[in-house]
């Protein structure tokens, strides 16, 4: 608790992610906090904003989450400032920063802000776009080179690498794929105002809003104050699963091992003894959605095979690799080229090099042919059998804890 009150967080944008995150970090303990934000509250923040009433209509955004921060925590010590992020201010507003949240919903300011904090080393996480979403279980943390379905994400990732950042900004995003939504219209009142563009606060700034569900950017800002505590508290959050969600990528991991435990068998296999939606707990709960073999990257064609030819298939006897990592496991493990089928007789025993073991199919019948085999730990050694066994043990864990 110690190393979360002296933590000094500045949120850049106090709107409805910026202010829920702001509320938690303080009533979790940090007792630093900076708002910045140059915008006033609005009759459209009352929907998503957590601190705004109707009385606070027409007052800055940092004003008012900063008058409720201060009525929530005697220790914090606040310090709101009015203002639009610029680069060139970056060292007064950043200064003795430990983390920023950056929850800023305009594009070009966004990327200005992740590319200062990434150039000066300063830590610093992201929201993306919370609007025109509804589906609270699509919502993930992910490094910004890991989003994927998210315009806006796309957008901020396109633009950093441009400016030769491709990676180490932790975000929050959602992967839902909006439907037909899009910016609110403006009263006919508007348009007699004069030029639409004349009605922004500033260029470059939107005058139309897009539709908001107001629980959404609170689970943004959650997950934001979430990641920042627990780094602050020196608890990090460990490799958080880059994607969720990815219904055709376990259809394919199922079929594509239905496939290799048939070339194991020698014959056509149906089914195999657990669920697609077990695969996905395989792969993104237990896996994190990377492969047993250093450097554990996200893999770029992900796969599944079995790692022990002496068990049965189970959730304790799956593992992950790169698809060229399985084809190396078939091959020196299993001794099963990727043309190659065994031969199935069931009740009889494979006969290998170092004696007889019994090398069983998916649902622990007996193969046989003449062919050397090897134990996985020894082929893949010790490094990669660690992870193995970190991994069935985290299995035998959620398997418990279902049943």
């Amino acid at each position: 608790m110690s190393k979360i009150r002296k933590g000094s967080v500045v949120v850049v944008g106090c709107g409805g992610v910026g202010s829920w995150a702001a509320v938690m970090l303080v009533r979790s303990g940090v007792s630093k906090i900076r708002l910045i934000d140059f915008d006033y509250v609005t009759l459209s923040s009352l929907n998503r904003h957590s601190t705004a009433t109707l009385a606070d209509v027409g007052t800055p955004k940092v004003h008012c989450v900063g008058h409720a921060l201060r009525q929530m925590a005697k220790f914090v010590d606040v310090d709101a400032r009015v203002e639009l992020w610029r680069a060139q201010d970056g060292a007064a507003l950043l200064e003795g920063a430990d983390w920023v949240i950056d929850a800023i919903d305009n594009i070009g300011t966004k990327v200005e802000l992740l590319k200062y904090c990434v150039e000066h080393n300063i830590k610093v996480f992201s929201s993306m776009g919370a609007s025109t979403k509804s589906d609270p279980t699509r919502i993930q943390i992910a490094d910004i080179s890991d989003t994927i379905y998210d315009p806006l994400a796309r957008t901020v990732r396109q633009r950093l690498r441009a400016a030769g950042i491709r990676e180490g900004v932790p975000v929050v995003y959602s992967t839902e794929v909006p439907g037909d939504v899009g910016l609110l219209p403006l009263p006919e009142e508007q348009f007699a105002k004069g030029k639409v563009g004349e009605l922004a606060t500033m260029d470059d700034f939107r005058v139309r809003i897009l539709p908001v569900l107001g629980p959404l950017p609170a689970i943004f800002g959650l997950n934001a104050a979430t990641y920042i505590i627990c780094e602050l508290a020196g608890k990090p959050l460990e490799r958080p699963m880059p994607v969720k969600h990815r219904k055709k990528l376990y259809d394919r991991l199922w079929k594509d091992l239905l496939a290799r435990e048939g070339r194991i068998a020698g014959r056509q296999i149906n089914n195999l003894p657990f669920s697609i939606s077990d695969i996905g707990v395989v792969f993104e709960d237990i896996a994190l959605a990377r492969s047993i073999v250093p450097p554990h990257a996200t893999c770029a064609r992900a796969t599944l095979a079995r790692w022990d030819p002496l068990r049965p298939l189970s959730m304790e006897n799956v593992v992950v690799f790169e698809g060229k990592e399985a084809e190396r496991h078939m091959r020196e493990v299993f001794g099963v080229s990727p043309d190659e089928k065994v031969s199935f007789e069931d009740g009889e025993t494979l006969e290998e090099v170092a004696g007889e073991l019994e090398m069983v199919d998916a649902l622990g019948g007996k193969l046989t042919k003449e062919r050397t085999i090897k134990r996985p730990e020894e082929f893949w050694g010790e490094k990669v059998t660690a992870v193995v066994k970190a991994r069935i043990d985290e299995a035998i864990r959620y398997r418990k804890w279902v049943v």
